[in-house]
Order: C-alpha cells, then structure tokens, then sequence
C-alpha cells in the first residue's frame, strides 16, 4: 500500500493502519531496533511501541517520508530502551562507543535552535561523496559495528575508521562554517 495512503488511514484514525504499517516496515524497523539492543524480544517490543507513537502522532504530524519517520520513532525508542538496560554498566557497548566518536564534533543540543542541527547536518551529508554517506551513517544512524559497515560495503575496517574520521573532521567544519557553535 501506497505511503500517502497509509498516513491517510492514521489521520482517518482508521485501525487498518496499524496493520498495513506492520505489514510494510516491521522488518525494517525491527532491524534498526536489533542493531541497537541485540534482542529480537526488545526490539519486537520496541517496533510495537512505534505503532503506538505513530498513532499518537499522527494528526497533527504529517511526516514527509513515513518510513523515515518511523525509524525515527523505533530508533529513539530503542536508544531509550538500551540507555535504561545499561544504566549500570555504561563503557563498553557499541551504541556509547558510536556515540562518543561524535562528541567532538556535534554539539550540546542545548546550544542549537530547535530543529537547526538536523538541517545543518542533513546538508552536510547531501554535499558528501555517496560511499562517506553510507559509512557515516551506517556507523551513526543505524550503530552498525566497523566490522559490519566493512563487511556490507566490502572495504576494510582501515578504510571504514579512515573514512569516519575525515567525515566527522568535515563535518565539524562544516558546522563552525554555518555558525553551529561546537
């Protein structure tokens, strides 16, 4: 079924909704929840919460993309999810490891007008040669390990920590070029 169509069953508050999302993008948003958390379980209760932020969502959001809105929403969940998991034992997982490789050049949101960043960094990434865009943001959207971005890409783990480092070296002077302060 059609995007737009699906968006319309939700703002028609229709419970066919439910089900024609399921249909189309469990998979996808169950494996962004999976590469988070590492458990099919939370990651199928993390894809059933988006249904629900969805439906609650929607009115009054009309997202462009449905299915970027919908990993949005599975991928904030599941960081969620893993950040109350792993309150004790912080240090050694791949998502505070993923995290932290950005702290130098990503700054404090407090310190961004609302909505700002993503635009900023969003350019940035249109303005990057395609194979930097993929590596970056298997590395920091979908938390994918350095083995994995190698091995899906078919390139060596140098080659992925090579690029990593040059784009966030980019990126942090793209975002000082446009006034983000760091």
């Amino acid at each position: 079924m059609d995007d737009n169509v699906i968006i319309d069953l939700f703002w028609n508050r229709s419970e066919t909704a439910i089900a024609e999302v399921s249909d189309k993008y469990a998979g996808y948003c169950h494996s962004i929840s999976y590469r988070i958390l590492h458990s099919s379980e939370d990651a199928d209760e993390c894809v059933n919460d988006t249904w629900l932020r969805a439906w609650n969502a929607m009115p009054p959001a009309r997202p462009n993309r449905l299915s970027t809105f919908l990993g949005k929403i599975t991928r904030n969940l599941s960081l969620n999810r893993h950040e109350k998991m792993n309150a004790e034992k912080r240090g050694g997982g791949m998502v505070e490891i993923a995290l932290s490789e950005l702290e130098a050049c990503i700054p404090a949101s407090a310190d961004v007008e609302e909505g700002r960043l993503g635009e900023v960094i969003d350019q940035f990434l249109d303005s990057i040669p395609t194979r930097s865009r993929d590596v970056f943001v298997q590395r920091y959207w979908y938390l994918s390990s350095i083995a994995e971005i190698s091995k899906d890409l078919h390139i060596g783990e140098s080659n992925v920590k090579s690029v990593l480092l040059r784009t966030r070296n980019k990126l942090k002077q793209h975002l000082e070029k446009e006034g983000v302060p760091i």
